[in-house]
């Protein structure tokens, strides 16, 4: 069976290109438009967001088609609204997202009505239509600039969009005449709208039609809706996974796997989130140690559903966000993780290892507790759209028991994390993170496998016997203490690759016994839109966490063997539709948990993760 998966494994590359060409073909004849709307080039830097730049569109926004014919909107609903999402996809770019990360969804920016050209930030007064342009904005009042502040000048210029700009300044013709000024309107203005609406007299009859056949379906759309303060967005993950190698953990064999997520985005204001996540599965890693996936890393393994994350989230100002983590939150829930591509929230759309997803300084605490977000040199991030902001500081404090009544189990006296990361961003394309993650875990916490806020790094050494001798330690200590320090890079090289590092520095304490030193670090390069919009190519290389150090009295030393363990991940996802994509790739991981006495560990994966 292993063979045969191993095989199919293989040849999913040459399967997939065949998908690619039979789906371009069908994309060829269906989209075959009479008027189509030319996209323009993003103007955002949602998300790497994650973070407004702190958007994430994964978890809100959905990434939809354009449609074909003006004239199928009236006659088909299912086109109307591919339309509507069409024009409102105008300026953004859903597919890429910025290099930021976080999980706070920010309502759709608008600039709205422009009142002096100056606003249009590529509007320079050497243009030839500069004049014209200053006209129609500060005497009619009639131009509308893109979200990013900008005009686009240059953009090809459809029949109907035409249509739409006229039928706007008659509208604003007809309020200056009904206010009674006198001087806002000449003469030979009225004689020329009045030649140009005859000339467009059909397109704007055809426009009035889009328009009652738009309003008709928004209607039905807002009266059959989930909720008007919520937004649900879903995401199933099938995956066959062969371990490929004995190891530790059990025999070669290949296995089926599911996992389903429900998220409820709420907003009250428009500028708030509280965020509720529902989920249940049967994932679980081949090894619970190394080689964890991201569908596998947490939560229940018995199709139970459970209350996977809950945190609300609320801008104090412009530039500051505030995070009240409720339940199993993570770092990355408001810290960039600068990981643009790789990073997916533990969902389906990065990396396939929960390694190659981010730097292992973001597992170390989670749980309950506050966060801010606070940006340097970028005023009114949202009302100005600023591209990015120069520096950002981000810090908070988790803990996992914080509801526990026990002594020891409280909000302040029990294990908690404390983390404070810069990220400074001096060009769009490149970012560097500086992050620092104080922790303290007490005597007996240190077997949980399964919980992944409970500083992971150190578990990840810990199996069998080492296991039981390394809680012989911890029970003999005073608990754990860490100090750990991180650097986190990406930088966009071009629009097709993006490479990012990371590397952790962990200094620990047994407190009572001695000390131990955790090393770990890595590098990935993502290929967005590779062979297919939507599509994406990963690589990841790095050292997994491995103790180089520990300092205790010889006669409680596990011997702990730290043999090279190197993790190497290739995957491609290929986007089969907006909503439904597979992801084949293979792990490779040498020296499974550090030991050279274990087998490597060879991990193939086909991921299908459907999307809602």
């Amino acid at each position: 069976m292993s063979k045969i998966f191993w095989n199919c494994l293989l040849f999913s590359p040459a399967v997939l290109g065949a998908i690619l060409v039979a789906s371009s073909s069908a994309v060829a004849i269906e989209s075959q438009p009479t008027n189509k709307v030319i996209q323009p080039e993003a103007a955002k830097t949602e998300n790497l967001s994650t973070n407004t730049t702190y958007i994430q569109e994964t978890e809100l926004l959905a990434q939809l088609p354009g449609t074909n014919s003006a004239n199928a909107v009236v006659n088909a609903p299912a086109t109307t609204i591919r339309q509507i999402n069409r024009y409102g996809r105008e300026g953004k770019n859903l597919r890429q997202p910025s290099l930021y990360n976080s999980n706070i969804i920010h309502p759709k920016r608008t600039k709205g009505q422009v009142t002096s050209v100056s606003q249009l930030s590529d509007v320079q007064p050497t243009d030839w239509a500069f004049q014209a342009l200053q006209s129609l904005v500060e005497r009619y009042g009639c131009i509308a600039g893109y979200p990013d502040g900008t005009y686009r000048g240059n953009r090809a210029l459809t029949r109907f969009e035409f249509a739409a700009g006229v039928n706007a300044c008659l509208d604003r013709i007809t309020e200056l005449l009904q206010a009674a000024i006198q001087d806002g309107v000449t003469r030979e203005d009225l004689a020329i709208l009045q030649r140009l609406q005859e000339e467009f007299s059909a397109e704007l009859v055809i426009l009035r039609g889009r328009v009652d056949a738009l309003e008709a379906r928004a209607a039905e759309l807002e009266a059959n809706q989930f909720s008007t303060t919520t937004k649900l967005r879903g995401e199933v993950i099938f995956a066959i996974v062969d371990n490929f190698k004995d190891n530790a953990e059990g025999e070669d064999q290949t296995i089926f796997q599911h996992r389903v997520r429900l998220n409820f985005n709420t907003s009250f204001s428009g500028e708030d989130l509280l965020f509720t996540r529902l989920q249940a599965g049967n994932a679980q890693a081949f090894n619970q140690s190394t080689g964890q996936q991201t569908f596998n890393i947490l939560g229940r393994k018995d199709d139970v559903v459970e209350l996977d994350k809950l945190f609300y989230k609320f801008p104090v100002r412009d530039n500051i966000r505030v995070t009240v983590a409720a339940n199993k939150v993570n770092w990355y829930d408001f810290v960039p993780t600068l990981n643009p591509y790789m990073e997916d929230f533990d969902g389906g759309s990065g990396s396939l290892s929960a390694f190659g997803q981010r730097n292992t300084i973001y597992r170390m605490g989670g749980g309950k507790g506050l966060g801010i977000e606070y940006d340097f040199g970028c005023k009114d991030t949202y009302k100005n759209n600023c591209a990015y902001s120069p520096f950002s500081i981000s810090f908070g404090y988790l803990t996992p028991e914080g509801e526990d009544p026990q002594k020891g189990k409280g909000l302040f006296n029990g294990d908690y994390a404390a983390l404070a990361q810069l990220t400074f961003t001096p060009v769009k394309n490149f970012q560097i993170g500086l992050t620092y993650n104080h922790s303290y875990m007490s005597v007996g916490n240190f077997d949980d496998l399964d919980d992944q806020y409970l500083w992971s790094t150190w578990v990840s050494n810990s199996i069998d016997d080492v296991n039981a001798a390394l809680n012989n330690l911890n029970l003999r200590s005073g608990g754990i203490s860490t100090n750990a320090y991180g650097v986190e890079m990406s930088w966009r090289a071009a629009n097709w690759v993006t490479i990012n590092g990371f590397g952790t520095y962990v200094d620990g304490k047994l407190i009572g016994l001695g000390d131990f030193e955790i090393w770990t670090y890595g590098a990935t390069i993502a290929f967005p839109d590779l062979f297919k919009e939507g599509s994406l190519g990963g690589i990841v290389v790095g050292r997994e966490p491995y103790i180089d150090e520990l300092d205790v009295p010889s006669g409680l030393n596990p011997g702990l063997k730290n043999d090279d363990s190197w993790h190497f991940e290739a995957f491609y996802k290929y986007q089969v539709t907006d909503n439904i994509s597979i992801t084949p790739g293979v792990t490779f991981i040498t020296n499974a948990n550090r030991s050279n006495d274990n087998d490597d560990l060879i991990i193939g994966t086909i991921r299908t993760t459907f999307q809602f």
